[in-house]
């Protein structure tokens, strides 16, 4: 009898567990700390630290040059970056600060820190520079001598050499060459405008400052100085004269106003109204472009939109049925704001969106007041404003009329359970399934109650991924989200009547533990059964509200606060941080939320309900098409699927990531 040879699966020990060392997390993923449609974010993270020296008082010229091997050099004229050897590591500190993560000399923001404000945050900015280069060279002039470096994919092929400077060298300064290696981007072309636009920008945050551009090829080199700031730039942008004069700001914290406010932090501002809305739109963060905008925008919305209303409260220029929102003020607004925080949180590595919540209260406790003042003292733009504004929440309640009109009448009786919002613009309202009444209540009271509808969910809701459609309302649970929400059960190639839709974001809020997550699976696994549409047109979100508090005591220039973190390992990040700051250990108080019911309506609100704090996650398909999708699913909550589960948790239960 022939016997039939098969091939061994392969093991699943204690040898396959891979531990990635210095500069190999980049190289296996890069996308995870850079972008990769081409190099300019790696250039960037070189240029913003030349820009760092310039804020924090160091250095007053910065020089760009696109080489003709396509390789880039920035040079500044700072303090060097120091290259004797470090005292714990016993490497030079040059050679730590291009080859290790998380090393770097932006950690320390308390007094007598080398930066007090900068965009660097976690070390790991021109470590992966280097990583994704096929070569990169430093140069550094400092204390009178030169030390240069050079070093290729992330390895040093020539090690540090020292010599005295010669006369004719500048006295101090960097300068860095770097030669992006074209196999981590999709394109290896500088997109040459987005550079002009970021060198542009750098001068414009710094005036006095001076930039240049040089190109090779073509000989070409540009140069901005900016005299005039803010003002000067969004005069030069505007496609229309203002409606009224510029509004321009600048304040930061006082010794004395440290109790809320690291000193030093606040905001510079420049603000244009228009007719047809905002032509130029552009925030910073200590010089960093935040293209996604972030919670300082969210701060300069808010102080706006506060000074704008009292305004017209104060002179009973609101007809009457008019409410005014954040976005009728904010909407007809161009604007460049930049923001200087202490201890910055962006949102993943290439810092596209500001995230520290106290960045919201920051810029909007300076912007008030100082359009409040300004209105008061100029009634008559003061006017012209608030009519602009008042005409646009006219037209904005005008169409959300006409899409009410269009639902009909013999809409079902809404769940008597449901705390529903007064508005009913699609664009702006919002429905949160919570679980537990406990949480409910929090919701109901912490909520925006314009925007935000609440529907509490009594216990786990039903696995409806064997459900036949038409018995899914025998469950009381299913059939109130269905009534709340609008839209009838379809399957994925029906074409359901979305007509009814009454809420723009369906949002899942569960605890942050287990329990809460499996309640996040079984809803999820009702909507894309049965409510496939509302996922594929992007209605369908996760929240993410936080596991623990941590009391933050006062350390250095901080003051003492309040801090949320989503899981242990955030938790243990924050901790960390507080260490790296001067904080005791054990001066804080960490306590741990055991559900949404024991968060107050504030802490809910601050957390997880205000779109400008919050952490909203989309549900999407993600790499998978849709039938590869519910072939998944089918495994994970099929009935008769208990064996397929265990197979999957035996091959697949190391490589579970969790998504924060």
């Amino acid at each position: 009898m022939a016997t039939r040879s098969t091939t061994p699966a392969a093991t699943y020990g204690e040898g396959s567990i891979r531990v990635l060392k210095g500069l190999e997390p980049v190289k296996q993923r890069p996308g995870m700390y850079t972008r990769t449609d081409n190099p300019l974010h790696i250039v960037q993270e070189v240029i913003d630290n030349a820009a760092d020296e310039a804020l924090a008082g160091h250095g007053k010229r910065i020089a760009v040059t696109l080489h003709a091997d396509a390789s880039v050099s920035v040079e500044d004229d700072g303090r060097g970056i120091p290259f004797g050897l470090h005292p714990e590591e016993g490497v030079p500190v040059l050679e730590i600060v291009f080859t290790r993560l998380h090393a770097g000399g932006k950690f320390d923001k308390g007094a007598g820190g080398a930066y007090s404000f900068s965009g660097g945050l976690h070390g790991v900015g021109v470590s992966v520079t280097n990583a994704l280069a096929t070569r990169l060279q430093v140069e550094v002039w400092r204390e009178g001598k030169a030390a240069s470096l050079a070093f290729s994919g992330g390895d040093v092929i020539e090690p540090l050499a020292l010599r005295k400077a010669v006369a004719a060298e500048k006295k101090s300064g960097t300068r860095v060459r770097v030669w992006p290696d074209p196999k981590y981007f999709e394109s290896s072309e500088l997109p040459r405008q987005e550079l002009i636009h970021l060198l542009r920008s750098k001068a414009v945050l710094m005036p006095g400052v001076s930039v240049t551009l040089h190109i090779e090829k073509s000989g070409e080199t540009l140069e901005w100085l900016y005299k005039g700031g803010l003002r000067d730039y969004l005069q030069q942008s505007l496609a229309a004269d203002p409606l009224i004069p510029l509004f321009e700001g600048e304040r930061y914290a006082t010794p004395a106003e440290t109790e809320n406010f690291a000193e030093g932090e606040g905001a510079a501002w420049c603000v244009a109204f228009t007719e047809e809305g905002g032509t130029l739109r552009e925030s910073y963060v200590n010089l960093i472009p935040t293209v996604a905008g972030g919670t300082h925008e969210a701060g300069l919305k808010d102080g706006l939109f506060g000074a704008v209303k009292g305004f017209v409260d104060l002179h009973g220029l609101l007809p009457k049925g008019v409410k005014l929102m954040p976005d009728d003020v904010f909407s007809r607004a161009s604007f460049v704001l930049s923001a200087k925080v202490l201890d910055p949180q962006f949102q993943g590595q290439t810092k596209e969106r500001l995230n520290s919540r106290d960045a919201l209260r920051l810029v909007s406790a300076f912007v008030k007041p100082a359009l409040e003042l300004w209105l008061h003292q100029h009634v008559e733009h003061g006017k012209k404003l608030a009519e602009l504004v008042i005409k646009q929440a006219q037209t904005r309640q005008r169409a959300a009329q006409k899409v009410e009109k269009k639902k009909g009448s013999g809409v079902a009786v809404l769940p008597g359970k449901l705390t529903d919002c007064e508005s009913r613009d699609l664009t702006l309202n919002e429905l949160f399934l919570v679980e537990g009444d406990s949480a409910g209540g929090s919701a109901k009271m912490g909520r925006d109650k314009e925007t935000q509808a609440i529907l509490p969910l009594r216990g786990k809701v039903l696995n409806a991924w064997e459900v036949e459609r038409d018995l899914l309302f025998k469950n009381n649970e299913i059939h109130d989200i269905a009534v709340a929400v609008g839209v009838d059960p379809h399957g994925p190639g029906d074409e359901p009547d979305l007509s009814g839709l009454r809420y723009g974001k369906v949002c899942i809020l569960s605890d942050a533990d287990v329990d809460g997550s499996h309640i996040q699976v079984l809803l999820l696994t009702l909507f894309f059964r049965h409510f496939p549409k509302l996922i594929e047109k992007g209605h369908v979100f996760v929240a993410k509200p936080p596991l623990f508090r941590i009391d933050a005591p006062a350390r250095g220039k901080k003051p003492a606060a309040k801090l949320y973190a989503l899981d242990e390992g955030e938790l243990e990040a924050m901790l960390d941080k507080l260490r790296k700051e001067g904080a005791r250990e054990g001066s804080w108080a960490i306590s741990r939320f055991k559900g949404l019911g024991e968060m107050s309506a504030e802490q809910l609100w601050e957390t997880t309900l205000n779109p400008d704090t919050r952490r909203l996650l989309p549900a999407a398909l993600g790499q998978l098409d849709f039938a590869a999708t519910t072939q998944w699913l089918t495994k994970l909550m099929g009935k008769g699927e208990a064996a397929a589960r265990r197979e999957l948790m035996e091959l697949h239960g190391d490589a579970v990531e969790v998504d924060v």
